[in-house]
């Protein structure tokens, strides 16, 4: 007497079934990624903020021992040459700052602004494309000032 054996079934995915799945990772993929690059313009924003403040603080220490505001990047300790402070890049180079000094001009005093605006990738960050803070401490962005200084 012989004995057949049925033939087994290979394990493993179907095609229907792998389809299944790729479709549902890239609908994930499509969702994600955009969300991801949105968390980091965002996060990135903090280096724009640091500057600008930073920048002020150093105006300040510079006007309480000189009476008087610069905008030198060599009096306010960025860098070797003494140049205006005119579109630096900072840090990791998604922000430039610049320091526009103001002339006593009556009835305003003397004062500052310093500007970090968004560089190379950061510009897709268009609800925070511009920060500003002047000598009075006011801080100011551009175009939403409510998001970015959050």
């Amino acid at each position: 007497m012989s004995v057949r054996c049925k033939p087994r079934r290979m394990g493993g995915f179907s095609l229907l079934e792998l389809m299944v799945t790729v479709a549902v990772a890239a609908i994930l993929f499509t969702i994600a990624v955009p969300t991801y690059q949105a968390q980091v313009r965002k996060s990135r924003r903090t280096e724009a903020r640091t500057a600008v403040m930073d920048l002020a603080t150093r105006e300040e220490r510079y006007y309480s021992v000189n009476n008087d505001y610069s905008d030198s990047a060599l009096q306010l300790g960025y860098g070797a040459q003494d140049a205006a402070i005119n579109n630096l890049t900072i840090g990791n180079g998604y922000y430039q700052v610049s320091v526009v000094k103001r002339a006593a001009a009556p009835p305003k005093l003397a004062g500052f602004t310093v500007t970090a605006t968004a560089f190379g990738p950061q510009l897709k960050d268009t609800a925070c494309q511009t920060f500003l803070v002047d000598e009075t401490g006011t801080q100011t962005s551009a175009p939403s000032t409510t998001e970015c200084w959050n």
